[in-house]
């Protein structure tokens, strides 16, 4: 073992005495020294593709020059005035540039946050007060954030949830549309909607729509695993939210910015939401949320109802302003749409070659890629995933997986395809290798994921 070997294991030992496990989620001991475009380089030294884009954080890349100066820039002036108690010009320009590039041609507003997590619970408090009514309905499988309000709209993980209730009160799940696994047993040539049936049988027995407040859903449901739902669906069910007057609220924080070939996800499926949820990429990595809604949801509440010292700080406003300028100057949409169909060809040429993967989908650079254990059952394999992600990540290549068994790629927007190509080779040279049984078990004591 090399000298900076030793160091990165002592720092990991470290980490562990020190840092909460709350916080980590282990795939792979993977150390960061630095990061420029779609690659990071590790305290060893070396270099890894990344397919992970920070948990799609760095939809611009790592460390874009220009996101970097805006930063520095601010810094010189200053770092923060409690925007509760002052106008900065940084809040207002994102404000302008967010509603431009939001769906929907009315008026709007905007209230900022420091991530994903706070701006769902804002937007529940929005709907609440906008509306007078207290329910929301959520998604089985949906993951919105580690608040308590986020996480009360989540329904993804026990180990989330085990010890932490009771939850906010007021919160319903229903069926996501997961054509592959059908929760309703259907098969997608042939259905009738039958998961939102769900819903209406709800709002006919137990949950009078009039009382519901909101419908808060993920264009492309991202970590159960890049599932994207019909476009009938997100019609049929926006309409319905329409005809109860209930607000049709989109969580982009993770598909937002550019990442599915639009701006937003939810631009895929033609329909307005009243309110949209960002965070995550708006800033390249700088902490920031934005809920931006319809003016007069935004005119229902008043201070100090979502008000935090540091939220729409000027350094995170101004990296936010030039994410959008490079995404814009860099074409980075487009490439997203032509990347993302180029990897989706690749990987059905992949499948047609194992039957360890059941199914691929996805919008843009968002994808999922489903490994089981035989194309009959569609049983999950975790620990076939698993052990293909750490041998992604021994070979160059930082890879995860969501929902037990579908691997993440979400790799930055400025990837290239020479490296698409290169990361395209090494997962199947490790799904190769799982299937020789050639990765030991030993990587599983550290390859859990969620």
């Amino acid at each position: 073992m090399s000298k900076q070997e030793d160091y990165i294991q002592k720092l990991m030992k470290e980490d562990n005495a020190l840092m909460s496990k709350a916080s980590r989620i282990p795939y792979f001991p993977l150390t960061v020294a630095s990061a420029k475009g779609a690659v990071v380089t590790d305290l060893a030294g070396v270099e890894y593709i990344d397919f992970l884009a920070s948990a799609a954080c760095v939809n611009a890349g790592h460390s874009h020059p220009k996101v970097v100066q805006a930063i520095k820039d601010q810094a010189d002036k200053y770092i923060l005035y409690n925007t509760s108690y002052s106008y900065t010009e940084p809040q207002l320009k994102l404000a302008k540039e967010l509603h431009r590039i939001t769906p929907g041609k009315f008026n709007k507003k905007t209230s900022y946050g420091l991530s994903g997590s706070d701006a769902v619970d804002g937007v529940i408090k929005l709907a609440r007060a906008y509306t007078g009514r207290t329910n929301i309905v959520s998604f089985i499988d949906s993951y919105h954030g580690s608040t308590y309000g986020a996480l009360s709209l989540s329904a993804i993980s026990l180990n989330m949830r085990k010890k932490m209730g009771p939850f906010l009160p007021g919160v319903h799940h229903i069926p996501y549309p997961y054509c592959y696994r059908c929760p309703m047993g259907q098969k997608e040539e042939n259905c009738k909607l039958e998961c939102l049936d769900q819903l209406k049988k709800a709002f006919e027995s137990y949950l009078p729509p009039e009382d519901v407040a909101a419908l808060v859903f993920e264009p492309i449901a991202g970590d159960a695993g890049m599932v994207v739902p019909p476009k009938k669906y997100v019609k049929a069910l926006y309409e319905l939210c329409q005809y109860y007057g209930i607000l049709f609220v989109s969580e982009e924080v993770q598909q937002g910015f550019g990442r599915t070939g639009k701006w937003f996800a939810i631009e895929h499926f033609d329909v307005v939401p009243d309110a949209i949820v960002v965070a995550k990429s708006i800033a390249s990595g700088m902490p920031i949320s934005a809920i931006v809604a319809r003016e007069e949801l935004m005119n229902s509440w008043g201070a100090p109802a979502h008000a935090f010292s540091m939220s729409g700080n000027p350094i995170s406003c101004q990296a936010a302003l030039a994410t959008i300028s490079v995404i814009e100057e860099e074409n980075l949409i487009e490439k997203a749409r032509t990347l993302g169909e180029y990897l989706l060809r690749q990987f059905q040429e992949i499948k047609s070659r194992y039957e360890i993967i059941g199914d691929v989908r996805g919008k843009g650079l968002s994808i999922g890629v489903e490994i089981i254990k035989d194309r009959k059952s569609k049983e999950k394999d975790t620990i076939g995933t698993a052990k293909i992600c750490y041998r992604c990540y021994e070979k160059g290549l930082i890879l995860t997986f969501l929902g037990q068994n579908s691997l993440r790629i979400q790799p930055p927007l400025v990837i290239s395809k020479a490296q698409i190509d290169k990361a395209l080779g090494i997962i199947e040279e490790a799904i190769k290798e799982y299937l020789n049984d050639e990765i030991p078990n030993d990587v599983l004591k550290f390859a859990k994921g969620w």
